[in-house]
């Protein structure tokens, strides 16, 4: 059963850090790019940063600098460790696997992160 589990959302004040956590199981994660993605509400679902199987980055505009992406294939967890949230960066924060060759995407159930002071 594939099942991806984030952590580590919470409660930051502006110019805080928060480190997410996705944990993976059910399938080869070393072979999946790991992404993770953001929804505001009343906004559409955004891609902030994903990693290949080989580590290769990307990263969106909005968090270039701020926010960055790292995986551990032999935990098979995924990270984002954001730096300097602002309160537009409050959302519902997802992890996401894809193998383009198998037709997998994967979806994790999202973790909440509220900027607020």
């Amino acid at each position: 059963q594939v099942q991806l589990v984030e952590s580590g959302g919470g409660l930051v004040e502006p110019g805080g850090s928060l480190r997410l956590s996705c944990a993976a199981s059910g399938f080869t994660f070393s072979r999946y790019t790991m992404s993770w993605y953001r929804q505001a509400p009343g906004k559409e679902r955004e891609l902030l940063a994903d990693i290949t199987s080989g580590g290769s980055t990307y990263y969106a505009d909005s968090v270039k600098g701020r926010f960055s992406i790292s995986r551990d294939n032999a935990k098979n967890t995924v990270y984002l460790q954001m730096n300097t949230l602002n309160p537009e960066d409050t959302a519902v924060y997802y992890c996401s696997a894809r193998n383009d060759a198998y037709g997998r995407n994967y979806w994790g159930q999202g973790t909440q992160v509220t900027v607020s002071s």
